[in-house]
Parts: C-alpha cells; sequence; structure tokens
C-alpha cells in the first residue's frame, strides 16, 4: 500500500546492528542524544518493534526502560512516543486522557474524529487488551449528554459506519437552523453514522437548503466539547489532513507550544499522511510547517520532530 508518510521503512534494515547503535550512545558517560533520534525517527514503527526485540535478546534489557533514564524532558516524550506499536499508541493517550486527573477532552476528540473505521476497531481491541476494561464503558465513565453520545457512536459504529444512502439533508435541515436545539440527537445521529464521502454530499445540499456551512450552524447552536467534537468530525469528513495541519498550526501558536499535542501529531501522522498534512498546512498558513517548528522548538527535541516532518516545502 502506497503511504504518504514523510517516515518510510529504512531499505538496508538490520534491527541487530541498530540495537547496537542505540546501546552505544546510551553506555558510558553521557548520552548521544543524536544517534539515537536520528536512527529512530529513520525507522518505521514495524522496524522499531523489531529493535527493540533484538535489544532485548542481545542485552538483556528493555529499550524503552533505557532510553527513559538516558534521555529527559521532551525529546524523552517524543522518543518513547515513538516506541509504541501505533494502534497501543492511540489506545494509550486515549486511556491517560480518560483516566488522568481531570478528562483530557481535546485528546478523545482528535483521536475519534480523526480515526478510519478499521483504526477505530483495532484501537477499540488494543484498549481492551492493555487496559482490561472496554474503551466505550470508560468513556461513559467520564462524560455526559449529547457530547457522551456522539463519542461513544464514533466508538462503536466504527464497524457499521458504511455508507448510507439514506437522504438525510433535510433531516439535518429541520435539526439545524429550523429547531436545532430541540434536536440535536437527529444531528449526532448522521453526523455519527455517516461515512465521510457521504457527509461531505450532505455539507454541500446543507449549505444549499441552509445558505450556510453546517459548521456555522454548530458555532451558533453548540457549546463547549459538543461544539468542538462536532467541529472535528465535519472537519474530518472534509479532509483529515486538512483537519491536522489546522490542529498542529494551533499547537504551535498559542502562547507556549502544546507539546502533548505537537508530540501526538507527529508520531501518529508520520506513517499515515504527513505529506498531504504538510501540503494542507502550506496551502492554509503560507509557510511550511517545517519552518514554524524550526522557529517554535529548539535543541534535540527540535531536530528530532523536523526529521519526522521529512522535509522543508
Amino acid at each position: 500500500m502506497a503511504t504518504r508518510g514523510s517516515v518510510k521503512p529504512f531499505v538496508n534494515f538490520n534491527a541487530k546492528h541498530d540495537a547496537e547503535v542505540l546501546r552505544k550512545a546510551m553506555k558510558g558517560i553521557g548520552t548521544d542524544e543524536d544517534a539515537i533520534l536520528m536512527l529512530l525517527a529513520a525507522r518505521s514503527n514495524a522496524q522499531r518493534q523489531e529493535i527493540k526485540a533484538a535489544y532485548k535478546k542481545a542485552f538483556g534489557k528493555d529499550l524503552v526502560k533505557d532510553l527513559r533514564s538516558e534521555l529527559g524532558g521532551k525529546l524523552e516524550d517524543l522518543i518513547v512516543a515513538l516506541m509504541f506499536p501505533s494502534t497501543i499508541y492511540d489506545a494509550h493517550e486515549l486511556h491517560k486522557a480518560i483516566k488522568g486527573v481531570g478528562t483530557e477532552d481535546q485528546v478523545l476528540i482528535e483521536i475519534l474524529a480523526s480515526r478510519t473505521c478499521d483504526e477505530m476497531k483495532d484501537i477499540a481491541k488494543a484498549y481492551k487488551k492493555e487496559y482490561g476494561s472496554k474503551l466505550e464503558k470508560d468513556i461513559m465513565g467520564d462524560t455526559s449528554g449529547h457530547y457522551q453520545r456522539l463519542l461513544l457512536i464514533l466508538v462503536l459504529v466504527a464497524n457499521l459506519r458504511s455508507v448510507c444512502s439514506l437522504i438525510v439533508f433535510q433531516e439535518l435541515f429541520a435539526a439545524g437552523e429550523e429547531k436545532f436545539g430541540t434536536d440535536e440527537d437527529k444531528f449526532i445521529n448522521i453526523l455519527g453514522n455517516r461515512s465521510a464521502e457521504h457527509l461531505r454530499r450532505v455539507f454541500d445540499a446543507y449549505k444549499k437548503i441552509a445558505g450556510c456551512d453546517i459548521e456555522e450552524s454548530i458555532k451558533d447552536e453548540c457549546t463547549g466539547n459538543l461544539e468542538a467534537l462536532l467541529l472535528a468530525v465535519v472537519k474530518c469528513a472534509k479532509s483529515v489532513p486538512g483537519y491536522f495541519a489546522e490542529s498542529v498550526r494551533e499547537s504551535m501558536r498559542r502562547a507556549g507550544t502544546d507539546d502533548e499535542t505537537l508530540i501526538r501529531i507527529m508520531v501518529s501522522r508520520s506513517e499515515r499522511d504527513m505529506l498531504d498534512v504538510r501540503a494542507m498546512y502550506k496551502k492554509k498558513y503560507g509557510e511550511s510547517l517545517y519552518s514554524t517548528i524550526q522557529e517554535d522548538t529548539e535543541g534535540d527535541y527540535q531536530k528530532a520532530l523536523l526529521y519526522l516532518c521529512g522535509g522543508n516545502d
């Protein structure tokens, strides 16, 4: 399968050799951060898993534990994130968002709105396996109202979200501009239960009937987490790379960089669609993602992010 990621499998890959390079970089006095980040950012996720196994076999040690003890700060967070198998990484981020102090709704919204049906199915499976509880059960315990309902639809309907030929835009209009306040349920069902392709047709029809973009109606009629989730679903239906270009911009352009979001996006999109995220970023903001990262971050952490970005546009 052709990938639109910036990180590709390394061609002359040798897990044992890589494990030795990493061991050498961490052994003795001082750590060679450069060697670590250059190597791991240039390997695919599947290759990193092989390196982990080769390291354990050769040195009897846990590579991730060693990396944690040798690295620090944001570079450590980024490198450790790269070492998770990608589905388990998403499950881990969701678990942390739900089980931490207060729910990190931004993380729930980002992951549940943007992942494909197949990805979502795998994430739910990995979540159950890693944490012994069902993702939907944990979400129910931590959220409420219409917001909770749409989150659950996005988790559970992953396996039902097929193209649906219902003509739903009249329903949407009825639920929206005419009597939105009373009928959020209908809105949520439609946005949660349809394929992206179908939703795009719905949005076009909605605009013709209502005379405004669906986003405008959502902003007028909803607030808080429900508004944020509905907008994310709409944006992802229109363009997932466009949604991430916007999110990564926001993570760097507020006062103080939101490094958790920046790391999560750069890691999770590096093998999926980073090339498209970069193209959308350039188109929207007139500068390259690469140059924004250069302005906004520093040191080895910056270097590792730039490797994942993969090039200047």
